[in-house]
């Protein structure tokens, strides 16, 4: 499903009324209805003990309008509360005020700073409509906006959000000050990019995507560059298998990976790529490890390197990295290298002679942000999986500042590096050098352990290896492993899941997933 940003969605709206020659009262009526459809269906006894549509100036409030008339007509108590001056209204919604008067609507200007007499207008109603502000904010939401906005959310009526929950930044998902904490989202043509990534989908609430009638050639037009992953879009991508083929068939990766303390990362990247159906893996790695790598792995072979007893990562020339490479489809690199000179001049010669589809994690990630510029002369653009606190050192912002900008930071740092980028965690993103964006709604709270990068970290080579490419590897990788998660989560529960459960899992999953094509295509 695409997604877009609110300038997109300005876009989407400006062309079907004004190029397509929809009109736009013609699009509130229907975004209104879209609204009552969903409070007639769910809260049919709330709405009887009165609905209360709180509306600004704008055409948001135009929308709340639109909701008060065609609910009143039903019969369903309501009224609108109006946090401006009539005479503030904009041309739609002054049109939909009229057409609600005229059919015996109550509208109350609540006066700015006269917080008690909203307080009145919200007592005893059994549902709250919040068309206070939309998708276009921009700054803070401060003064009496602000003060409306506390008492709707700590009136313990239930909220249904217009569009978007007032006070929410659209594209960043991020509160501007204070924002509604919603029950309901009902949000107009497609989803907009805040609402599906975290926290912007806590405030939405239920989020219902509802077709007002925005016309196809408009979006064909604008060409939204964000999706939402869809399972019946995303079983397309996984490879088919056919009877007569073999493990040469299906590619040969190569691990470079662990160090003392860290052989499990190397193992769990190993396990999650031969688990997604990789041919041969290959795991190369100190060689002074070597018996309890092969132990741990005896489906996958070894390639011991360095020095007899030695257990932190060598150093790595191109004539090494050709032997290597000898035969392999793909390259994961990083997982418990560690952080030091021999793991960097490892990383330098893959930058320069890596041909291969590759990817690059963990302490890889540590040792590339050392000279993040080295990556825009990689022989082939590699797919890095950072978690937040990778990406705050690969780009010199704080956390925070990451998480505050997902989808945006992922998108420009793919762009700006040519390189494809997951930016793990929460509702996970993808991010292409193009600045194609997917943003990932599987995986769970119970995923918040050791481990797990790494497993995400071979799931994804391991579609590399097979021969799919970055974007659709990633696409793939990022919700297969979210929805083995889910899995796990659901038979177990999320508290104490484990990356190795996940691991496990991955097969079933992949069925699972092989099912739903084989219904999608029938």
């Amino acid at each position: 499903m695409r997604v877009v940003t609110a300038a997109e969605m300005r876009r989407l709206d400006h062309l079907t009324i004004h190029t397509h020659g929809v009109p736009s009262l013609r699009l509130m009526e229907r975004a209104g209805q879209s609204v009552v459809d969903v409070i007639l269906k769910r809260w049919t006894q709330l709405a009887k003990h009165g609905v209360l549509v709180v509306a600004g100036k704008g055409n948001n409030g135009g929308d709340g309008l639109v909701i008060a008339r065609l609910l009143h007509e039903r019969l369903v108590p309501c009224e609108v509360a109006c946090i401006a001056r009539e005479v503030e209204l904009s041309p739609d919604a002054a049109t939909n005020l009229q057409r609600y008067r005229s059919a015996g609507g109550r509208f109350t200007e609540i006066p700015s700073g006269d917080l008690e007499a909203l307080r009145r207008r919200i007592e005893g109603k059994g549902l709250l409509v919040d068309a206070l502000l939309g998708t276009g904010l921009r700054s803070p939401v401060e003064g009496f906006l602000a003060d409306a906005v506390e008492l709707m959310n700590a009136s313990g009526v239930p909220i249904v959000a217009v569009d978007t929950p007032s006070g929410l930044d659209a594209d960043r998902g991020t509160p501007l000050g204070t924002t509604i904490q919603a029950e309901v989202t009902v949000t107009f043509g497609l989803p907009k990019a805040g609402q599906v990534v975290y926290p912007g989908v806590d405030y939405c609430g239920e989020l219902v995507v509802a077709d007002i009638g925005i016309h196809p050639q408009a979006e064909a037009e604008v060409a939204p560059s964000a999706e939402l992953l869809d399972p019946a879009e995303v079983v397309w991508l996984l490879p088919r298998r056919a009877d007569d083929s073999h493990k040469g068939s299906f590619g040969h990766l190569l691990v470079m990976a662990g160090s003392r303390g860290k052989t499990g990362a190397a193992v769990l990247g190993c396990r999650a790529a031969m688990r997604v159906g990789t041919g041969l893996v290959t795991l190369a790695a100190p060689r002074g490890l070597n018996e309890i790598m092969a132990g741990a792995l005896v489906e996958s072979m070894t390639e011991p390197l360095g020095q007899p007893g030695e257990d932190q990562w060598p150093a790595l020339g191109a004539t090494d990295w050709d032997g290597l490479a000898e035969r392999k489809s793909a390259v994961l690199y990083g997982p418990g290298v560690g952080v030091h000179g021999s793991a960097q001049k490892t990383l330098e010669t893959l930058l320069e002679h890596c041909r291969l589809p590759w990817l690059i994690d963990a302490d890889g990630l540590n040792n590339l942000a050392e000279d993040v510029t080295r990556l825009r002369d990689a022989r082939v653009p590699p797919v890095l999986t950072p978690h937040p606190g990778e990406m705050s050192r690969l780009t010199g912002l704080d956390t925070a500042e990451v998480n505050g900008d997902r989808i945006g930071i992922a998108r420009a740092f793919a762009e700006d590096h040519r390189c494809h980028v997951v930016l793990k965690g929460a509702r996970t993103v993808t991010a292409t050098p193009e600045g194609q964006v997917a943003i990932n709604p599987t995986g769970n709270s119970g995923m918040a352990s050791g481990g797990m990068g790494d497993v995400l970290a071979g799931i994804v080579a391991g579609f590399l290896a097979q021969g799919l490419l970055p974007e659709d590897a990633m696409r793939l990788g990022v919700y297969l492993h979210g929805r083995a998660g889910d899995r796990v989560a659901e038979d177990r529960g999320g508290m104490g899941l484990i990356a190795s459960d996940l691991v496990d899992e991955l097969p079933r999953t992949i069925k699972e997933l092989t099912q739903i094509r084989e219904m999608v295509g029938t």
